[in-house]
């Protein structure tokens, strides 16, 4: 209860922040599109550890903008940008499932089932993985009623 609570201020002040942002956004994008905070997302599968990309290898997917540390990388996601582009827009798997559009910490990340999935932080991510089926079951549920929603939207309380 106590987690849900500490996500629940965190969902309340991610909306605080982002109130300005009116814009429907599927994808978790900071200010200039760059998602997963510029991260590789193929590290992530070919190193299984969160990698900075870099801004001379880039491609875009779903409006956001992807870094990658190497060409290599790069191609591999513009191959299969299903199998490499994190689940949920890139938000916060946990807060997916609590009806939320959290951030998330890069290295904060369980690959499962093929798919990347990231979480707020560490505490979070502890939490996800007590029950990840059951979680994930819950997740894509709720996707469905917010993935078009804007982060204050999603984020207001009831």
């Amino acid at each position: 209860m106590k987690l849900r609570k500490s996500i629940q201020l965190l969902g309340a002040a991610s909306a605080l922040i982002f109130s300005s942002l009116t814009f429907a956004s599927a994808v978790n994008v900071e200010q200039n599109d760059v998602a997963i905070h510029g991260y590789d997302p193929v590290a992530y599968f070919v190193n299984n550890k969160a990698v900075e990309g870099s801004s001379q290898y880039t491609a875009t997917h779903e409006g956001a903008i992807y870094r990658f540390s190497s060409a290599k990388n790069r191609d591999l996601f513009k191959s299969n940008t299903a199998k490499y582009a994190p689940q949920f827009g890139g938000y916060c798997a946990m807060g997916v499932a609590l009806n939320k559009k959290l951030d998330v910490d890069p290295m904060a990340f369980h690959i499962k089932g093929d798919k990347l999935y990231l979480n707020l932080n560490k505490q979070v991510q502890q939490k996800w993985m007590e029950d990840i089926p059951g979680n994930l079951k819950t997740a894509y549920r709720v996707w469905d009623g917010i993935e078009t929603l804007s982060v204050a939207e999603a984020n207001a309380e009831d």
